[in-house]
């Protein structure tokens, strides 16, 4: 009798994965995401599940959590597709700077895919006397500690925008962290800052109406939403070269048949034209790979930024 439940439960085995994945979800999916409210990551993710909702039938609740918080959270929780990460590229950089993390992201993660990349823009306050890259550099020479620029946090993307922009141009800025782009963005706005290396959708609207200066936009290329911003790398700092993104990701040994479900879904979602356009109108581009591409993406991305905090000596305790 034992040995007949033994080929029992191996014949059914490989059967149950495939019935999970069709049968889910069916309840609320809640959606992590470790970035204030406002912010990009937050932007995307309420759009996305939006989309979810209407395709699945299921609320999609979304969680606000600081960024190593929401990151511990999706990497304990019950592998069973019902606790999904929104994450911004400041994963990728806190592994690289963190000396300890209560996650590994290689590890503790099962990658779904890049939801978008986006471009984002170096802004001045109107009060410093410059209008381009080089006349900002020429501004800080003369003038080393005395400029501040804001970030998101330490080890934020737009933190290691930031230092990696002072390797390469030996200018002397001080970094304030904060707990969120958009409180960086109300300081530069009030002159208590100077610089953000800021997303799109937290800085575009101010810059539109004149109170910020947009200097550049931090990718290789020029971005279609903004092709008159010259690049930073064009601007004088050759080399330079940063590009946001947001993804999603599961908790590890998560059934794959559930991974591969939510990746096609998401990749569905970011090419309709309506979020195609939305997005676009802050720099950002859908992507919507595939979860190997997205595991390899993250690996590369770890090794990058690994390289620039090492070379900064950037490291957080």
């Amino acid at each position: 009798m034992r040995a007949w439940l033994l080929l029992a439960v191996l014949w059914v085995g490989p059967f149950q994965a495939p019935a999970q994945a069709q049968q889910w979800p069916s309840r609320p999916l809640r959606v992590l995401v470790p970035s204030a409210a406002g912010g990009a990551g937050d932007i995307v993710a309420r759009a996305v599940g939006q989309k979810l909702t209407e395709a699945w039938g299921q609320q999609v609740i979304v969680d606000n959590r600081n960024g190593i918080v929401g990151a511990e959270i999706t990497a304990h929780a019950a592998a069973d597709g019902y606790t999904i990460m929104f994450s911004t590229s400041a994963l990728s950089i806190r592994e690289s700077v963190y000396r300890q993390l209560p996650f590994n992201t290689l590890r503790d993660f099962a990658p779904v895919g890049q939801v978008v990349s986006q471009s984002n823009v170096l802004v001045a306050h109107p009060g410093v006397p410059v209008k381009s890259v080089q006349e900002l550099i020429a501004y800080a020479r003369a003038r080393p500690g005395e400029l501040n620029y804001g970030s998101s946090g330490n080890a934020s993307s737009n933190h290691l925008a930031g230092e990696l922009f002072k390797l390469l141009t030996k200018v002397n800025f001080v970094h304030v962290p904060y707990k969120g782009l958009p409180q960086a963005v109300t300081d530069l706005l009030g002159g208590r800052l100077q610089i953000v290396f800021g997303s799109p959708s937290s800085t575009l609207p101010a810059a539109r109406d004149g109170k910020l200066r947009l200097l550049a936009v931090t990718t290789p290329k020029r971005s279609p939403a903004l092709p008159e911003v010259p690049t930073i790398a064009e601007s004088g700092v050759p080399g330079y070269e940063f590009t946001g993104w947001i993804g999603v990701l599961l908790p590890a040994r998560t059934p794959e048949a559930i991974v591969n479900k939510l990746s096609r879904e998401v990749a569905r979602i970011v090419q309709l034209p309506e979020l195609k356009q939305r997005f676009a109108a802050d720099a950002t581009e859908s992507v919507g790979s595939t979860p190997e591409e997205y595991a390899a993406f993250l690996k590369a991305e770890i090794a990058r930024w690994t390289r620039v905090a090492r070379a900064a000596n950037i490291q957080v305790d």
